[in-house]
C-alpha cells in the first residue's frame, strides 16, 4: 500500500511551503486545460490533497471526486470554501475504486512519483482506465530527472537553497529511485522531512497506458501547451481510453 508521507506535520504548512503553486496564474492554466477535457463530464483527481486544483475546477462547473491517502491533507481541504461540492475517498489512488465513471482523471505536480514501484504505477493506469468513460482522458503532470546535470559519479542535486530552506534530491539510478530531502527553519526550529519517489520516463508512461487500454493523444512541456522537446524538464501528457 502507498505510504502516507503527508501527515499532520506536512499538511499544516503544505499550502504555505508550496505557495508558488497556488498562484492564480499557475492554477488558472492547469484548470483551463483540465476543464476543456472534462467538458460536461466528471473528473477524478488522484492525490487531491488540500484542493489546489479540485476547488477551482469545481467552481468551473466540473463535478470533481478526489482520492487521497492523507486524512490530514483532506482535513485542510474540508476547511476551504466550496469543499462541500467535492466528494473525497480516503485510500491508495493506485487501487482505490469509487462509484461511477468519469470523463477525466488527472495526477498533477509529480504525484505519480509517489508510487515508488513500477508495478504500483502500472496499477494506477489500470485503475484509472476502469474509472474512465469510453473516450475519456487521463492527464499526468510530472517532471523529468535532471540526470544530465549531475557531475560524473555524483547522485545528489540541490533544488532549493535559501537562508531558511534547503532541498536536495538523492538519486538511485539503477532503480529509478529518488529521495527528496527537505530542511526548513520553522518558528526557529529545524524541520527535516525525507520523501521517497520513483521517477518515470515518458516512453515508460506511454507503455503503461497501452497496457491499460489507452493511447497518447497530447504531450506538452507545460499547461500552456508549449512544445515538448529534448530540453524540457517536465511534461503534461494526455492519454485517451478507446471509445
Amino acid at each position: 500500500m502507498l505510504a502516507d508521507h503527508f501527515g499532520e506535520r506536512v499538511a499544516e504548512r503544505y499550502d504555505a511551503t508550496s505557495a508558488e503553486m497556488f498562484e492564480p496564474a499557475v492554477v488558472d492554466s492547469v484548470v483551463s486545460f483540465l476543464a476543456r477535457l472534462a467538458g460536461e463530464g466528471g473528473a477524478l483527481e488522484l492525490g487531491v490533497g488540500t484542493g489546489r486544483v479540485a476547488l477551482p475546477l469545481s467552481r468551473r462547473g466540473v463535478r470533481v471526486h478526489g482520492i487521497d491517502l492523507s486524512r490530514a491533507m483532506v482535513e485542510r481541504l474540508r476547511e476551504k470554501p466550496g469543499a462541500d461540492d467535492i466528494d473525497v475517498t480516503i485510500g491508495d489512488f493506485a487501487t482505490t475504486r469509487v462509484d461511477g465513471t468519469f470523463r477525466l482523471a488527472y495526477l498533477v505536480f509529480n504525484t505519480i512519483m509517489n508510487l515508488t514501484t513500477q508495478d504500483e504505477q502500472v496499477e494506477c493506469f489500470r485503475n484509472v482506465a476502469a474509472h474512465l468513460e469510453p473516450g475519456g482522458c487521463f492527464v499526468i503532470e510530472v517532471g523529468l530527472p535532471n540526470l544530465r546535470r549531475l557531475p560524473p559519479g555524483e547522485t545528489v542535486r540541490a533544488f532549493t537553497l535559501s537562508p531558511t530552506r534547503l532541498g536536495f534530491d538523492e538519486y538511485e539510478v539503477a532503480t529509478q529511485g529518488v529521495v527528496s530531502h527537505h530542511y526548513a527553519v520553522v518558528d526557529g526550529v529545524l524541520d527535516v522531512i525525507s520523501v521517497p519517489f520513483r521517477y518515470v520516463w515518458p516512453s515508460e508512461l506511454d507503455l503503461m497506458a497501452r497496457i491499460a487500454g489507452m493511447r497518447l493523444v497530447e504531450r506538452w512541456s507545460s499547461w500552456e501547451r508549449e512544445p515538448f522537446t529534448s530540453e524540457s524538464n517536465a511534461h503534461v501528457s494526455v492519454w485517451q481510453k478507446a471509445a
